[in-house]
């Protein structure tokens, strides 16, 4: 994956060859200010609302005194105002009003979808630039495009200069089952995969060969030859008269999800087949067509991750062995009984760290160093809702 293939992938690259076939969406230029603020690590105070944005943060809340933090009841607190940006809160809400008052708002490659579970309607509906900057500052995948975008590439030249835009596109209520990721080679489709792998869908394998007849006409009538590269994945929307949109275009590279496939099958220049066990005997004249075939191969949702600490994933998954190790000591030289970390970490408290106002930094300093361990919850601010909702989500 080269580094051009990642820049032709903006949003405001190829939305102006193929405007006609999606959504309709408005492109707005972030100044540096908003940026830097998507950036700070710091308490998450959301700006952009009309209320006054007022919050509270501790006073030792600072990364300088990570090492000998201590939180006591009559903790000095100080006040923290939002970051107000006038001029581009007034220019979002003038575009979300022409757009019919909601939208889907994105930054030049990614959509916060990994943050719809903070907002209110665990959705990525936003009438505001506050519910924006709610979700934007919540997300990894926002994160990753603004410090990140050319992970993965393989060539070595300097990296392209990044304006960075929000997009805001005119929300559409999208059954997922309805939604699919086209995988093209040399300007071929050579495989088409249900966007949302996580659910059975009846429907798919009924109209299966329909379902990749239409879209493998969408992209020979209006996408073939007429995007930047050969190379590419694009997202595309099905409705229910049978017609196809497209929705979204993704660098052909491990930095996007492959889905059902792998990327070691999509590369390799092998024919491939509908299902991962069909062995490759016969050549397909279409493109590879892949589907949850039954309940039984549901998968949950690779965004559910992010619902909890990204420490405790790695310690579950095995994936930083470092971390494992410094468990396992933190266990042997704590001597913890049953109310200490173990019970904590059972009901995905994690050292009872996820206070209110504590960053995402200090956070994860806290869970290395094996701080803030303590067997009432409340005493550090964290609300019987998020009791239940860490419990039920480890």
């Amino acid at each position: 994956m080269k580094k051009e293939q990642v820049v032709n992938c903006q949003f405001s690259v190829w939305y102006p060859l193929f405007k006609k076939h999606t959504i309709k969406s408005l492109i707005l230029p972030i100044p540096q200010n908003v940026i830097d603020y998507l950036l700070d690590d710091g308490t998450l105070v959301v700006s952009g609302s009309t209320n006054n944005n007022l919050q509270t943060q501790a006073a030792n809340n600072s990364d300088s005194d990570e090492e000998d933090i201590q939180w006591t009841d009559d903790e000095t607190t100080t006040t923290v105002t939002a970051p107000e940006f006038p001029e581009f809160n007034v220019k979002v809400q003038e575009a979300i009003n022409v757009l019919g008052g909601c939208v889907f708002p994105k930054l030049n490659w990614s959509a916060p979808r990994d943050a719809n579970w903070i907002a209110l309607n665990s959705s990525l509906q936003c009438q505001s630039l506050s519910d924006i900057f709610l979700l934007f500052k919540s997300s990894d995948f926002i994160t990753h495009d603004l410090t990140q975008p050319f992970l993965h590439c393989s060539d070595d030249s300097p990296d392209p200069t990044i304006n960075y835009e929000l997009v805001l596109r005119k929300w559409s209520e999208l059954i997922p089952g309805g939604e699919f990721r086209c995988f093209v080679k040399e300007n071929k489709l050579i495989a088409i995969c249900q966007r949302d792998y996580t659910q059975h869908y009846q429907h798919i394998a009924k109209q299966e060969a329909s379902i990749s007849s239409s879209i493998l006409q969408f992209f020979r009538d209006h996408i073939q030859y007429q995007f930047p590269d050969e190379d590419f994945v694009l997202d595309v929307y099905r409705d229910s008269s049978g017609r196809v949109w497209l929705i979204d275009f993704n660098p052909f590279g491990e930095v996007t999800d492959s889905l059902l496939f792998t990327w070691e099958e999509l590369t390799s220049g092998k024919n491939l087949t509908a299902n991962q066990t069909q062995e490759d005997t016969t050549q397909q004249d279409g493109p590879a067509f892949r589907q949850t075939t039954s309940e039984v191969t549901v998968q949950p949702s690779p965004c559910l991750s992010y619902r909890i600490p990204r420490d405790f994933m790695d310690l579950t998954t095995g994936e930083d062995a470092y971390k494992l190790i410094d468990f396992l000591k933190l266990v042997s030289e704590m001597r913890i009984n049953t109310l200490g970390f173990i019970h904590a970490a059972e009901c995905g408290l994690i050292f009872c760290i996820y206070r209110r106002g504590v960053s995402r930094r200090r956070r994860r300093s806290l869970m290395q160093k094996g701080r803030g361990l303590c067997s009432k919850p409340e005493e550090l601010g964290v609300s019987a809702a998020f009791l239940q909702f860490t419990s039920n989500s480890a």
